[in-house]
């Protein structure tokens, strides 16, 4: 690949292709990248030689595990991408992409419509705020729906569709798209693998379908300009470059969703996608500028654009590590411009990084940078101390972007080097794939010595042992599965404890007041003094309320963090020469312990979101087994005539192998998806036997 050349940024897009597990995306970026020139082979996933699948276990799984960018050019158009995983237990990967993004393209299977992955990511879009374009894949597949699909966009996830494809037929019969913009059908030359197409005029079958719909995509082009909705109504036919101007404010806007169709893997329709992404996804000049604080004034407001030459500034959103190059830090740079082998400061640290090198990324191969400006996406090298979510900037105009914000592990294992060789290999390794990835944390078990390692999944832990093994050649034993449980407490409870003793040969004094208090689910901790001003120094008083924040991370049942606790320092008192600060750690710690006991400690457990597929004649037995499993169904719907959805709640501990069991159930059949949804009280009964169980406590 050539060095890659600079565009004006009107001329460049930053998208991400976010979809459902199995829906196309990584099909569909190599297609994009096919066409565009960049590759000259089709690579393909089922073959293990998709070029954006890059890791071993990728290409064993045919999955996305790890998000992967690229860039390439369309006409006079540089477009970077990021293709993302779809399994749930890698949303980490989708939720950091979209933070970073201008544009995305949500990918819909034609059979499968609007699939509970897909509703995940495209929830993240929402938060994030990025415009979409909806591109429905699979058109040759049996059961293909384009009209479904449209009004699950609408049903399911809220979103306002605007057809500016039609397709030619279905499933075997599927064989072009009628363009509506330009109101003419476009057929691809299968000889030449889609790389020629040309436009007829469309079907007279479809031409009824084809105005109607049209009708509606130019009533919301319209609607977007006073000017468009001035003309239209005046019985005007807009122009095509009208129409793509309206739908592209509407779009940037929020407003609608231009939807295509096609099949990436039959070379169909990828063309006019990229000619979508140019026409109606924003440049980094048309988003808004993006929010962040003075790091020494936070309640002061900062703005940062592309359009603006106001300092270097930058996001971290992903770290990985190249057995070349070392760590590699992706940046997203909002302003200015940053060059090789200077300093830009760490917000965080309040430290200096030195960028020895800059690269452009497609996938795991790169390309030199000498420097990178507003609206690039780059990799960059020599950053020592830099963590996702860490924001980068000219030290002369500082400000401080808001980090992310990632969930808390549901399952965990433990991991036992075989030497004390082995044992090193792994700390090192273990250390370079927690900082790649947020939601994967490492903890230690003082008692049997051995390492915890938690993640967001079965799979997830899954491929990380993999990669101890093959990557970095750990030898080690791994353990079984084990639920990542929280305490919490269910009613108010305060105590006081006093110390005084004599330490180390003086007389040492403290004395803490406590009450612990519930609050609403999904709150999180919080830990506040309530002491009148002037009971305690200033620095005595917030050492003990960073003190009582470490205290959150041992609960009283079994050792789990708290949550949904607040705890109030509300009383204290200070005496001249005798108080120490260790003497008031001491006494919170043995309040907290008590005031825990008094307070109604409960044991939480990860619930799952769980939607199963599986055949009329097998869902009876599918629906009791989710019963025994402590499940609770919430809806069963018809996807076809023979196929019935099941979406249901369940505790992650009792579906630990539910996809073996479900085949077995289903003769092979039944599929499902699952994500994690809170944490919720179990039944007293099953509390008690799972404490039992972890404390090691015969009944």
């Amino acid at each position: 690949m050539a060095t890659p050349k600079r565009v004006p940024l009107e001329d460049l897009r930053n998208i991400g292709i976010i979809a459902h597990i199995d829906a196309g995306k990584t099909t569909t970026t190599e297609r994009i990248l096919f066409y565009s020139g960049i590759t000259h082979k089709l690579g393909e996933v089922h073959d293990g030689a998709a070029v954006m699948d890059w890791m071993e276990q990728e290409k064993e799984r045919g999955i996305t595990i790890t998000s992967a960018a690229t860039s390439c050019y369309w006409g006079k158009n540089r477009i970077n991408i990021i293709d993302t995983p779809g399994h749930v237990d890698f949303t980490v990967e989708v939720e950091r992409s979209l933070r970073v993004l201008d544009g995305a393209v949500g990918v819909f299977c034609a059979v499968g419509g609007v699939e509970p992955q897909s509703e995940t990511v495209w929830r993240q879009a929402d938060r994030y705020r990025v415009p979409r374009l909806a591109y429905v894949n699979k058109m040759d597949r049996v059961g293909a729906d384009y009209g479904s699909v449209f009004e699950q966009l609408k049903s399911i996830l809220g979103a306002r569709p605007v057809r500016i494809n039609l397709p030619i037929g279905a499933e075997d019969t599927f064989e072009g798209i009628v363009d509506l913009v330009k109101m003419k059908a476009v057929y691809w030359d299968d000889s030449t693998v889609g790389v020629q197409f040309e436009e007829r005029e469309i079907p007279a079958g479809m031409l009824e379908e084809a105005k109607a719909a049209r009708v509606e995509m130019i009533e919301v082009a319209a609607e977007a300009e006073d000017a468009l909705m001035e003309k239209y109504l005046e019985g005007l036919e807009l122009s095509v470059d009208e129409i793509k101007k309206g739908l592209r404010k509407s779009c940037v806007a929020l407003n609608c969703v231009p939807m295509l169709c096609g099949s990436s893997f039959k070379n169909k329709g990828v063309q006019l996608l990229l000619d979508a992404v140019i026409d109606f996804l924003p440049s980094p000049l048309e988003v808004p500028p993006v929010e962040g604080f003075d790091p020494k004034h936070p309640d002061k407001l900062i703005l940062r654009s592309a359009r603006e030459d106001n300092g270097f500034s930058a996001l971290a959103f992903k770290i990985s590590h190249d057995s070349f190059v070392g760590a590699l830090t992706y940046l997203r740079i909002y302003s200015g411009k940053i060059e090789i082998n200077k300093s830009a400061l760490n917000v965080r640290t309040g430290k200096k990084e030195r960028i020895s090198r800059l690269l452009q990324m497609h996938s795991n191969k790169r390309e030199e940078l000498k420097f990178a400006e507003a609206g690039d996406i780059v990799a960059a090298v020599g950053m020592r101390h830099t963590v996702t979510g860490d924001t980068l900037c000219d030290e002369k105009k500082p400000v401080s972007f808001e980090s992310m914000v990632f969930p808390d592990p549901v399952i965990s294992i433990a991991i036992e080097a075989k030497s004390k060789a082995d044992d090193e290999k792994l700390q090192e390794a273990l250390s370079k794939m927690a900082m790649e990835d947020p939601t994967f944390k490492i903890s230690y078990n003082d008692d049997t010595g051995q390492v915890l390692i938690s993640g967001m999944g079965e799979l997830h832990l899954e491929i990380i042992v993999d990669r101890l093994f093959r990557e970095h050649k750990v030898n080690a034993n791994i353990g079984k599965p084990q639920v990542a449980y929280k305490e919490t407490i269910s009613k108010k409870a305060s105590t006081t404890k006093e110390i005084h003793k004599n330490m180390n040969g003086k007389d040492q004094f403290g004395v803490v007041g406590l009450e612990l208090r519930p609050k609403t689910r999904a709150t999180g901790t919080s830990v506040l003094s309530e002491l009148s001003k002037g009971t305690l120094p200033q620095d005595l008083e917030k050492a003990i309320v960073r003190n009582l924040e470490t205290l959150l991370g041992c609960g009283a049942l079994a050792g789990y963090s708290l949550t949904d606790v607040e705890i109030a320092l509300v009383s204290s008192r200070f005496e001249e020469n005798l108080s120490h600060e260790l003497a008031y750690f001491q006494a919170a710690s043995i309040a907290m312990k008590e005031a825990l006991d008094r307070a109604g400690p409960k044991l939480l457990e990860p619930i799952m979101k769980i939607q199963v597929i599986a055949p009329e004649t097998n869902i009876g037995d599918v629906i009791s087994d989710m019963n025994g499993r402590r499940g609770r169904i919430l809806s069963i719907d018809a996807k076809s005539s023979d196929i019935q959805v099941l979406n249901a709640e369940v505790p992650l501990s009792e579906v630990f192998g539910y996809s073996t069991d479900l085949r077995s159930r289903t003769q092979g059949r039944g599929t499902f998806s699952m994500e994690f949804d809170r944490y919720d009280e179990m039944p007293p009964n099953v509390e008690k036997v799972v404490i039992q169980k972890l404390t090691g406590l015969s009944s």
